[in-house]
């Protein structure tokens, strides 16, 4: 990042110091009512009702954590570049502003990225603490799934802000967490093994980014790293670089006529 996008993520900080508490419950409380109904609750049931290879010899909350960590970075990531971003450049207006000075939109762009993966370090470090005092970790390893889960954010944020930064209406982003994000939270391993899919739904979700940040800090969580973990992290970082990219572009197209 510039010294310019480094101001550019700047701006989001000093507004988020100032109303951080109203995200106290979405980052803290959350994850507590998630592992303790679904990792608690339905796991006290899955585990007693499954055989412990469907899932790969795990207790459930074990299995789950991890796929949650990913799927918070994800759902963190993507609500940064919706409507803070819509509202840079339809309601606030600030990204005019913002290139009305030596900030260039490519600057503007990668800013938004950026606070964006800040924000989802935030939120998985607080998830990580949680999933600890849950008992769902089972390994110091743990610690490095919270920058695995930051790069499965950043997959999301460049290719969503680029999105955002071509609607006119904020229906659309309704519509994106309701045909898109909650889709990919549902069929991407975070609360079964995606071999339970049908054969011909399974191979979409190892397109789908989310996938390979749930194995990532599944195997993290667990102290089982793999070598197909190199996979995993190098088609994550390809989905970041790729979105920062075509952001950069469409921001470009946007701001400057």
């Amino acid at each position: 990042m510039t010294v310019a996008a480094l101001r550019v993520a700047e701006t989001s900080a000093i507004t988020f110091r100032r109303t951080y508490r109203g995200s106290v419950f979405s980052t803290i409380v959350n994850p507590i009512l998630f592992l303790g109904a679904m990792g608690l609750g339905l796991g006290s049931l899955v585990d007693s009702g499954v055989s412990t290879g469907d899932l790969q010899g795990l207790d459930y909350l074990e299995f789950l954590a991890p796929g949650l960590l990913a799927a918070t970075a994800m759902q963190t990531a993507a609500f940064e570049t919706t409507y803070p971003v819509m509202a840079g450049f339809k309601w606030a207006r600030r990204y005019e502003a913002m290139v009305v000075t030596p900030i260039s939109p490519t600057d503007v762009a990668l800013g938004t990225i950026g606070w964006a993966g800040a924000r989802v370090a935030m939120t998985t470090v607080a998830f990580v603490v949680v999933a600890a005092f849950f008992g769902a970790l089972a390994s110091p390893l743990a610690v490095f799934a919270v920058p695995a889960a930051v790069l499965t954010g950043l997959a999301f944020a460049g290719p969503i802000a680029a999105w955002t930064a071509g609607q006119e209406s904020e229906y659309s982003l309704s519509n994106l967490f309701r045909f898109g994000v909650v889709p990919v939270f549902l069929f991407s391993g975070t609360f079964f093994p995606i071999e339970q899919l049908p054969d011909w739904l399974e191979p979409v979700a190892w397109l789908v980014p989310l996938w390979h940040g749930v194995e990532l800090c599944r195997h993290l969580c667990l102290g089982e790293p793999e070598l197909l973990d190199i996979v995993h992290v190098g088609y994550l970082a390809a989905w970041a670089a790729a979105g920062a990219w075509w952001a950069s572009r469409r921001f470009h197209r946007r701001m400057v006529v």
